[in-house]
């Protein structure tokens, strides 16, 4: 009998860590304080409805149809205020800028899960938005993704060929080696916690991680694209976007890993945006 009370309490006690992890793995929820109007840009508040009838909510800035579109994706946690540094910047050249809040961030609609595969499934609806808009016949599209942001793009425009140009800031190439990263670094062990961990939600989710790995999709991609990576990033560590350089296209990619930088801070580099204009305006016609 007390026997088979140890094993009842070390079940409870199992199954109240791994609901504990699982929290500690959903992502925070912030919404943002400041808008492009803060910085006397002109911009319209949008909704952009998703497959599934979600409503993404996102800034829209627009200045001419002749001009290129660039969507700003925002990283894991985040919102639409995250990519303001892109916003001022970009916004001074001749680029149509939007910007959005991806699934169960900031102000966008909530659902049971963020993933990967959200973040690419909300840029195709950006891009279906820009496409329904009667300002263009047809427009030059591209992307700047920071972190997750970054990997679903390089998702998305292996599935969606209207995506021309893309710039990752931090990407990972494979979410499973990311997880176990992040397991590692809150002292749990990968056996079996991680593991069960990791099954479980592949499980819900309903797909493999393997199977939307942008290492996995990079080569389908007809987008030009630049890999940004900090030297010092511990969060997706720069053999990432070595591995997703390696996987690509070659003359379609170039990768551009910064030295002294981590995993948000390579907009503060000497020569960031010189390079991030030039390379938008060398790829979008």
């Amino acid at each position: 009998m007390i026997v088979l009370w140890i094993i009842l309490i070390v079940l409870f006690v199992f199954v109240i860590f791994f609901r504990m992890m699982i929290k500690g793995f959903k992502n925070p929820e912030r919404k943002h304080e400041k808008t492009p109007g803060d910085e006397n840009i002109d911009y319209e508040e949008i909704h952009i409805k998703t497959g599934n009838n979600s409503s993404l909510y996102g800034w829209w800035i627009f200045k001419k149809k002749e001009y290129p579109t660039i969507i700003l994706v925002h990283g894991w946690g985040r919102n639409v205020e995250r990519m303001m540094p892109y916003i001022v910047k970009l916004n001074q050249q001749r680029f149509n800028l939007l910007a959005f809040d991806s699934r169960n961030h900031g102000n966008s609609d909530k659902e049971k899960h963020s993933t990967m595969k959200k973040f690419a499934e909300d840029i195709s609806a950006a891009v279906d938005f820009i496409y329904s808009r009667n300002n263009f016949a047809k427009p030059e599209i591209g992307v700047v993704g920071l972190s997750i942001g970054g990997a679903a793009a390089i998702y998305a425009s292996a599935h969606d060929k209207r995506i021309k140009s893309i710039i990752t800031v931090g990407a990972f190439a494979n979410p499973v080696e990311v997880m176990k990263l992040q397991v590692s670094k809150r002292r749990i062990p990968y056996f079996p916690m991680g593991w069960l961990l990791m099954n479980y939600l592949q499980l819900i989710l309903g797909f493999k991680f393997e199977d939307i790995a942008p290492e996995n999709h990079i080569a389908n991609s007809n987008a030009k694209i630049l890999l940004i990576h900090g030297r010092e990033d511990v969060t997706t560590p720069l053999s990432n976007a070595k591995r997703l350089e390696m996987r690509s296209n070659h003359y379609r990619v170039e990768l551009w890993a910064i030295p002294g930088k981590g995993h948000s801070n390579c907009h503060l580099a000497d020569g960031f945006w010189e390079r991030t204009i030039s390379f938008f305006t060398r790829s979008l016609n």
